[in-house]
């Protein structure tokens, strides 16, 4: 402390001066002319007459340069990436805090799962902050690997990384004041810490009840009717733009100076080689740009609006007292970063990391052996009818909402037959963390493949093995796939498999590097138009969320075929 003051007071040489800057002041949406001027990871003053010296001098040549970008809600695990890989992707964009949900490793090794999260954590360059799972499961209508209570939550309240309860999913056990969901959110009060929402698809009056529980976040707004909605109620609105759902461009417009602070951005699901190529909270800031907003907005919601809502007094801005996190950008429209500094050091340049890649991840065994998929055959699919009227899940591109769709099918000798002609596909969810046997099958409309089965054991958020095909034998064969490599995203055709990315790590993260990872899943692309040759959305991200029962209309879990509406099971044959 002694010395931050002696340099403030020009007694003592700072560390480092980054001169010549057009640097962003987000407290009064301005550009200040001058010099950043660093000591010991801190910021010490803007110097705008050249007032101060410094050990090292880095001339910014008139670049603007802006405080590090948070994301204000993701979950590292859709990377399929381990934290230390994932930190090594987003720092050269300029992502220097994160807030993260493990819920995804969470709910297939529990305590064990966030062990892990929170050790590869450590000794990395990013700030990765946690938020404690607060539905493992994510309700009781589907088989998860574990189930965490608020006594094991309550193991890691104090943790330094640790800074509240995660998006809150099930609604009706927060409505209805179920004790051990309460339990959990009493747990995160007591603290002191903050507790975000899930409040897709809910109206006015139960925002209310979330409200009532003191739940302060919101990142399944899809309109602006929404955010304000939200906004009104006193909640921050996490503006979404992931991988599946893109939801910036329209809630921008609830996007006012009056109630800007209470937004922030997010990426809550993205994967790798989008985040290596695109970045995430760099894109969102670029795309709010390019939509109109004020350069200097957008980076106050990316950057202060967010270390605020979570409570990281000296982060997200470039001002005295600050940590000097913070991006010298080679162009402001498209926020491309030219150099990334992490507490006052130069991390990043030219969108490559600087510092050693960082060695393999510890794991724990049983982390690694997290398949128990049941022997299945071509059978175990059927679908009887009696008629030929169906329940269907309707995919909607780009979104992580389904529709309800009531339609006839195909049938033949009494069982449902998939049709490529109308899209009419079949869906399946198998439990494969304890070998319970249980699986769900259901008919999809959307997914548009002409050809073979696309199966995964990232399934949100339980994580349980899904497939979608145009036959059984291919649907089997994906699926024994999948238990051989212990887990990943395989496609198949005519009983071969095309192409396939092992994550041995829970059957959602790979223990490969991020450049290994992102070359094998490019082969999965290229598989893909192999079997869906028009395709142009994410079919990956968007059947591993066919199986998330808290995202409405209807979605398929490991015990049958679920309408999130009314939060409950419904048959798939609609009979007369």
């Amino acid at each position: 402390m002694k010395r931050k003051i002696n340099v403030s007071q020009k007694r003592e040489l700072a560390d480092l001066i980054i001169q010549n800057a057009k640097i962003a002041d987000v407290f009064n949406l301005r550009w200040r002319k001058g010099n950043l001027v660093i000591a010991d990871g801190k910021i010490i003053a803007i110097d705008e007459n050249n007032e101060f010296k410094a050990h090292e001098v880095v001339d910014a040549e008139g670049r603007h340069v802006v405080p590090g970008l948070i994301d204000a809600h993701i979950h590292i695990e859709s990377s399929m990436l381990t934290p230390s890989q994932f930190n090594r992707i987003m720092l050269p964009h300029g992502i220097t805090a994160i807030v993260t949900d493990p819920h995804e490793i969470a709910n297939v090794a529990g305590k064990t799962g966030l062990e892990f999260m929170l050790n590869d954590s450590q000794n990395v360059e990013m700030d990765i902050y946690y938020m404690l799972p607060s539905s493992v499961p994510g309700t009781s209508f589907e088989n998860a690997g574990a189930i965490l209570k608020a006594e094991d939550l309550a193991e890691f309240v104090g943790h330094k990384s640790i800074l509240g309860l995660a998006e809150v999913m099930d609604f009706p056990a927060v409505l209805n004041g179920e004790d051990d969901m309460l339990a959990k959110i009493q747990l995160a009060q007591n603290a002191g810490m903050v507790i975000d929402g899930h409040c897709a698809g809910l109206n006015s009056a139960q925002i209310r009840g979330y409200r009532a529980a003191g739940i302060v976040t919101d990142h399944e707004c899809v309109s602006a009717e929404e955010a304000l909605d939200r906004i009104e109620q006193g909640m921050y609105v996490l503006m979404r733009e992931g991988s599946a759902a893109k939801n910036v461009k329209a809630i921008l417009p609830a996007v006012t100076p009056a109630n800007a602070r209470r937004f922030a951005f997010c990426t809550d699901d993205k994967h790798l080689d989008e985040l290596i190529e695109e970045g995430s909270i760099n894109y969102a800031v670029a795309l709010a740009i390019a939509e109109g907003m004020e350069p200097l907005q957008a980076i106050q919601i990316a950057s202060l609006n967010a270390a605020e809502c979570y409570r990281l007094k000296d982060k997200g801005a470039l001002a005295t007292g600050y940590e000097a996190d913070f991006i010298v950008l080679e162009d402001l429209q498209s926020m491309k970063a030219a150099t990334v500094w992490k507490n006052g050091k130069k991390v990043a340049e030219n969108g490559v990391m600087l510092t050693p890649t960082p060695e393999k991840s510890v794991v724990v065994p049983s982390i690694l052996q997290s398949m128990h998929l049941p022997k299945l055959v071509a059978k175990d699919f059927a679908i009887p009818f009696k008629g030929n009227k169906a329940n269907v899940i309707q995919i909607v591109p780009n979104q992580l909402i389904t529709k309800r769709m009531i339609t006839k099918v195909d049938v033949e000798n009494g069982f449902f037959m998939p049709s490529i002609k109308k899209d009419l596909l079949k869906l399946a969810v198998i439990e494969r963390h304890h070998n319970l046997g249980t699986k769900g099958v259901a008919i999809v409309h959307g997914i548009g493949i002409q050809r073979g089965a696309v199966a995964t054991t990232i399934a949100h958020d339980s994580h349980n093995a899904i497939v979608v095909g145009t036959n059984d034998t291919d649907m089997v064969i994906a699926l024994e796939a999948l238990q051989a490599m212990q887990g990943g995203l395989v496609i198949v055709d005519q009983g071969k498999v095309l192409a396939s990315l092992s994550l041995p790590i829970g059957g959602i993260m790979t223990d490969a590097v991020a450049e290994e990872a992102k070359e094998a899943l490019q082969k999965l692309h290229d598989a893909l138009h192999i079997i869906h040759p028009t395709i142009d959305y994410h079919l990956f991200l968007t059947l591993s969320f066919l199986a998330l029962p808290v995202i409405p209309d209807i979605k398929l879990t490991d015990t049958g075929l679920f309408d999130v509406t009314a939060f409950k099971h419904i048959p798939v044959e609609i009979e007369a």
